[in-house]
């Protein structure tokens, strides 16, 4: 599968070299748990669905193509959050993984029922990190287990840092997809995800005490 970034991945080694740093800049604690009164974004929405107006309506490569990049993009980041339950320190750090699980685990499902009904392929489950590596945002093998092995304000630190990384990367392919893609259900939805992680991204950076 090919997108058409060139962002590269965040290498495990950089990611080691700023914990340091980013673990001193970390703000979590001062924020409270739960302090936010759920003001934080809550999902991308609900997402467009794979009715049959994907069979008829027209669509282009750069939908096909958006699908088949944003499926495993959102996989690494399910993998990532599923992390956070039993890893994480931080109360904000929990209900953020768990607002990124609910908002793209059922766009998955969406962006899947696009392709089936395109007759296009649909990126298998379980692949290799290493097999996305020069996808905008996607982290390596080196930078997953890296960050299953991290636990308490480390693994803070470390899901902050990368999710931001990822979450660029999504809204880099989203606005992509807005600017060229055909299918009105899909640039909908690339259009959510520009706002929603845009909004977490600032989110993140205001956890680890950078915004």
């Amino acid at each position: 599968m090919t997108t058409r970034s060139t962002t590269t991945p965040v290498p495990a080694r950089r990611m080691a070299l700023g914990l340091a740093a980013a673990g001193a800049a970390l703000v979590l604690a001062a924020c409270g748990s739960g302090s936010d009164g759920g003001s934080r974004p809550s999902g991308h929405g609900a997402a467009p669905s794979a009715s049959a107006d994907a069979t008829t309506a027209p669509h282009n490569a750069q939908d096909v193509a958006f699908a088949q990049g944003m499926i495993p993009h959102h996989r690494q980041a399910l993998d990532m959050a599923r992390l956070a339950a039993d890893h994480a320190s931080s109360a904000q750090v929990k209900d953020l993984a768990t607002r990124i699980e609910k908002a793209q685990d059922p766009e998955i499902t969406t962006m899947t029922g696009w392709l089936t009904a395109w007759d296009e392929k649909v990126p298998a489950a379980g692949m290799a990190h290493a097999g996305h590596s020069g996808m905008a945002g996607m982290m390596d093998d080196k930078d997953m287990t890296a960050l299953e092995k991290a636990t308490g304000k480390d693994f803070d630190t470390m899901f902050l840092t990368m999710m931001v990384e990822h979450h660029k990367g999504a809204v880099e392919m989203a606005t992509t997809e807005k600017s060229e893609g055909a299918y009105g259900p899909a640039k909908s939805l690339a259009d959510a995800v520009v706002t929603a992680q845009n909004a977490e991204i600032e989110e993140m950076r205001q956890l680890l005490g950078k915004g």
